[in-house]
C-alpha cells in the first residue's frame, strides 16, 4: 500500500496547494494522503490566518484524507527542527510511504546533493560553517557559503537555491531523511505561481498575498486565489468572528509580559542566549508597537522570523530544558484534526502500526494533558493547549475567545473522499 505524506501549513490553502496535491495524486497510485499540519501558530512564529480545525477542513475538501497536528514544540521552530519533528510524525504513522513537497526549482537530485553535504557534516564543511558564523554571518548565509566552499562550482545558482523558502525546507526534509534513515521516498514538483513573499494578485497568488489582502484594505484575494470550497470555509469563519487572525494584536500582551520580567527570568527561555535577554528588555521599554519591538531586537544574527518565534516562546514560557527533552523524545502523540471516509480506514491501520496514541476527541486530549504517567507527553500537549488558548484571544469577535477549545473540539469529518 502506497500512502502519500505531506507537511503543510495551509495558511490558507490556495490554488497552488491544490495543484500540488492533484499532481502527486494523479502521478502515483496512492491509497490515501496523510497531512501533518501546523497548529494555530506556524513555523515563522506568526498566528495562522484561521484556526487549525478550519484549515484541516480546507485540506479535506482539497483531497487530503487525514490531518494530524504538528505539536507546537516542533512546529514553531527553525527549518531543521520543523522538518525533523514533522517527518518523525509522518513516519510514526506506520503507513506513509512517500513524502511529497513543493520546491522552487523542482530538481530533486540537486536538492538531495546539497542536503547530503549539509547532512553528513564532514570536517571541511563544519570548519567553513564555524568560520563564517564566527565572523557574525547569520546561520543561513554562513551555511550557504560553507556549502559553496565544499562544492565549488557544482551548484552555479546556489545563492538562489538556498535563499528560497520552499527549497530551504526541501533540503531540510532530505537532510532528515538521510540522517535519521527514514524509509520515506521523496517526491517534489516545482512551485507554480507567485513567489512565497509576493503580494501580487492573481489566481496563483501566494498565501502571503491572500493574508495581506484579508488584513488590509487592499481587497480580498481569497475568491480568486483559493479553491471554492476553501474560500467558502474561510468566509464562514470570517462571518463567525474567528478570522482573519492578526498577529499584531499580540503587541500589548507581549509588551506587558516583557516589562514585568527580569533578565534572570528570561535566561531559561529557549533561544535566549549571548546576552539577548538584555537586548529584548531594553527594546520592550523603548517600543510601543510590535513592529518597533521586533525591529529593535533585530540584528545581523537574529532575523525577524527568529525574533517572532522567540517572542512566542516568552509569552508561552517555553524553556530550553523542555525543548531539549522534546527533541530527544520526538512526537509523543497524534492529535487528529480531520479525516475523510478513506481517512477513517487509514486511521485504523495507523492504530495497528503506530507506537503513538491517537487523540481524537477533545476529552482524549484533556485526559492525556492531565496524565502524569508520561511527563514528556503531558508537557508537550499542555504547550499545544496553551498555544490554542493564546490564539483564541486573537479572534476578531469577543464571543469566540473562550479557552480550552482543544478539550471541546472534535476532528473535522468530510464524507466526500
Amino acid at each position: 500500500m502506497a500512502v502519500l505524506g505531506i507537511i503543510a501549513e495551509f495558511n490558507p490553502l490556495h490554488n497552488g496547494h491544490r495543484h500540488m496535491l492533484r499532481t502527486f495524486q494523479r502521478s502515483h497510485d496512492f491509497e490515501a494522503t496523510v497531512c501533518v499540519m501546523s497548529g494555530n501558530f506556524v513555523q515563522r512564529g506568526e498566528a495562522a490566518i484561521c484556526n487549525k480545525w478550519t484549515r484541516a477542513r480546507m485540506a479535506l475538501h482539497a483531497g487530503v484524507d487525514l490531518v494530524i497536528e504538528i505539536p507546537f514544540c516542533f512546529c514553531v521552530r527553525s527549518a531543521f527542527y520543523f522538518a525533523r519533528g514533522s517527518l518523525q510524525l509522518l513516519n510514526a504513522t506506520g503507513v506513509v510511504t512517500h513524502l511529497g513537497f513543493g520546491s522552487e526549482n523542482g530538481r530533486l537530485d540537486e536538492l538531495d546533493a546539497i542536503a547530503t553535504i549539509i547532512g553528513k557534516e564532514e570536517p571541511e564543511y563544519r570548519h567553513h560553517l564555524k568560520s563564517y558564523l564566527a565572523r557574525g554571518w547569520s546561520y543561513p548565509s554562513a551555511r550557504a557559503r560553507a556549502v559553496e566552499a565544499v562544492a565549488g562550482n557544482q551548484f552555479p545558482e546556489l545563492d538562489s537555491v538556498l535563499g528560497q523558502p520552499n527549497n530551504i525546507l526541501a533540503i531540510e526534509y532530505l537532510r532528515v531523511l538521510l540522517q535519521d534513515k527514514l524509509p520515506l521516498q521523496p517526491l517534489t514538483i516545482p512551485r507554480i505561481g507567485s513567489d512565497y513573499n509576493s503580494l501580487d494578485a492573481s489566481p496563483l497568488a501566494s498565501a502571503s498575498a491572500i493574508r495581506h489582502s484579508l488584513l488590509t484594505d487592499r481587497g480580498d484575494l481569497s475568491g480568486q486565489a483559493m479553491p471554492p470550497a476553501a474560500c467558502a470555509i474561510l468566509q464562514q469563519e470570517i462571518e463567525a468572528g474567528r478570522a482573519p487572525v492578526d498577529t499584531t494584536t499580540l503587541e500589548r500582551a507581549l509588551l506587558a509580559r516583557l516589562r514585568m520580567l527580569s533578565a534572570h527570568q528570561l535566561t531559561p527561555i529557549y533561544e535566549v542566549s549571548e546576552g539577548l535577554e538584555n537586548r529584548v528588555l531594553k527594546a520592550a521599554i523603548a517600543s510601543g508597537t510590535l513592529e518597533e519591538l521586533r525591529r529593535s531586537i533585530k540584528s545581523k544574527r537574529y532575523s525577524l522570523t527568529r525574533i517572532n518565534r522567540l517572542l512566542l516562546y516568552i509569552l508561552l514560557g517555553v524553556e530550553t530544558r523542555q525543548i531539549l527533552g522534546f527533541d530527544q523524545y520526538g512526537p509523543a502523540y497524534m492529535h487528529l484534526l480531520g479525516f475523510s471516509t478513506k481517512g477513517r480506514k487509514i486511521l485504523q491501520a495507523i492504530k495497528n502500526k503506530s507506537p503513538l496514541p491517537i487523540l481524537s476527541r477533545g476529552s482524549e486530549v484533556k485526559a492525556a494533558s492531565e496524565d502524569p504517567s508520561s511527563p514528556i507527553r503531558q508537557d508537550m500537549l499542555r504547550l499545544d493547549v496553551r498555544a490554542t488558548d493564546l490564539y483564541t484571544l486573537l479572534y476578531p469577535h469577543p464571543r469566540q475567545r473562550r479557552g480550552a477549545q482543544d478539550y471541546t473540539t472534535s476532528p473535522q469529518a468530510h464524507i466526500g473522499n
